[in-house]
């Protein structure tokens, strides 16, 4: 759907913002916007926090289990906000760290408050600060070299410079993006169920492959395992350990500056796993880190499997494709190729992570730290070799119709969440008219 243009546009005499709409002001952020001083005397009050994806939320509600509120002793002195100010985290406003606040609590002191001194809609300005136009103009006079030390100082926001239409036309345009954006995000949701759909159904199949076999006629027998039920008669179920070797690494100190370098040996963290394949390392250790360290050096063929931390993608486990060494968080699975395929396994292990992992936190390990012994210890089912190889074949082909459809899904979304960051942008800058949108719909 295309959007119409304002009748008539003026040079905003702001080189950044160009030509707005004729009827538009362009006013300094000083001019509309003061900042809010107040400081909790007891810290008390609801503790809040800002995010790039949900702006204001109660901190509550956003930490992981088992993490602090903060990590100060005393709230006192914590800033006091209310509801429709803005609060800005000042080293992550150029991303999108900043939002006004629908609740009233208490805010990191490192954070700036501010609330409005005209007649502006909060619901409107959300909008503008938060869209990528806006975003890159505050990037643009942050101090800072790199991106991980940018910062806004309130001084230098008060001087910049937004375009606004009257108040009436504000609130049309918030509405109109209020409305618009939920449909995106409707979409966005229903592309998000589909991929946990296909990604039930990608583990159903891996599942009942590695623990039933590809024929169902097979006769099957109790396999004395309560995670894989029955199994085909003529299978073997034996421990990982009898038929792989099982380790993991450490990290060598970052205090040691010959421990570590732009080449060498490549090394590797947990984030790897959720590759299909490993191929590229995340640093690179010395040989005198290898020796010192007692750093295992693994080569394909191999199975990595995050041990620590949750997996996000794939269950966190992947094939090993270059000889590396790894740190802590990441085990080894080494298969002695003569019983064991390795494709095999990496399924095997896909289908079983979940059981490791919860039987780690019924153990009582902190996030469901696996351990290399659990894994040794576990129990996989182990049909001939060339059974193996005919399961991870009729996998391959079938785990890759679910990635397409789960990619094609992804990529949906990309381009739907690309247009609503495009049209906020160009609503809350005045390259859109939707007045008359807005009053098509109403009536």
């Amino acid at each position: 759907m295309s959007f119409p243009r304002y009748p008539k546009y003026k040079d905003s005499g702001v080189k950044w913002l160009g030509e707005v709409p004729e009827h538009w002001d362009v006013k300094r952020f000083k001019r509309i916007f003061k900042e809010r001083e107040e400081r909790s005397l007891n810290g008390e009050g609801l503790l809040l926090s800002v995010s790039a994806y949900t702006g204001i939320s109660p901190r509550s509600e956003v930490i992981d289990a088992g993490d602090h509120l903060s990590r100060a002793e005393s709230l006192e002195g914590y800033k006091v906000c209310y509801n429709d100010d803005l609060v800005m985290n000042i080293m992550l406003a150029w991303n999108r760290g900043l939002a006004f606040t629908t609740y009233s609590g208490i805010v990191s002191p490192a954070y700036c408050v501010f609330y409005l001194i005209d007649d502006s809609e909060p619901k409107f300005l959300n909008y503008l600060i938060r869209s990528d136009r806006y975003t890159l103009y505050f990037k643009a006079f942050s101090a800072g070299v790199i991106d991980s030390r940018l910062r806004i100082y309130p001084e230098t926001f008060g001087r910049l410079f937004c375009s606004l239409p009257p108040h009436a036309e504000q609130t049309r345009i918030a509405a109109f993006l209020d409305r618009e954006t939920a449909k995106i995000d409707d979409l966005v949701a229903e592309q998000r169920r589909l991929m946990e759909l296909l990604k039930e159904k990608r583990q159903a199949v891996i599942s009942h492959a590695v623990t039933q076999g590809l024929n169902p006629d097979a006769p099957m027998k109790p396999s004395g395992i309560e995670w894989l039920g029955d199994v085909p008669a003529h299978w073997d179920a034996t421990p990982i350990k009898y038929v792989a070797k099982v380790g993991n690494g450490s990290t060598p100190s970052r205090e040691v500056p010959e421990y570590w370098g732009e080449t060498g040996f490549p090394w590797l963290n947990s984030s790897v796993v959720n590759a299909s394949v490993v191929t590229e390392a995340e640093g690179f250790v010395t040989e005198r880190a290898l020796r010192e360290c007692h750093l295992p050096i693994v080569a394909p063929p191999a199975i990595l499997v995050g041990i620590t931390g949750q997996g996000r993608t794939r269950g966190m486990a992947a094939m090993l494709g270059i000889e590396a060494t790894i740190n802590q968080h990441v085990a080894y699975v080494r298969p002695n190729s003569t019983k064991l395929d390795v494709r095999y396994l990496l399924r095997i292990l896909e289908s079983a992570y979940l059981k490791l992992r919860r039987d780690s936190e019924e153990a009582g390990a902190t996030k469901g730290a696996i351990t290399c012994g659990q894994i040794g210890n576990l129990r996989i089912p182990l049909p001939s070799l060339a059974e193996q190889r005919a399961i991870s074949a009729f996998l391959d082909i079938e785990t890759a119709k679910f990635d397409t459809l789960t990619a094609e899904a992804q990529h949906a979304i990309d381009l739907l969440q690309e247009r609503r960051t495009a049209l906020i942008s160009a609503a809350v800058t005045g390259q859109i008219d939707v007045r008359e949108l807005n009053e098509r719909k109403a009536a």
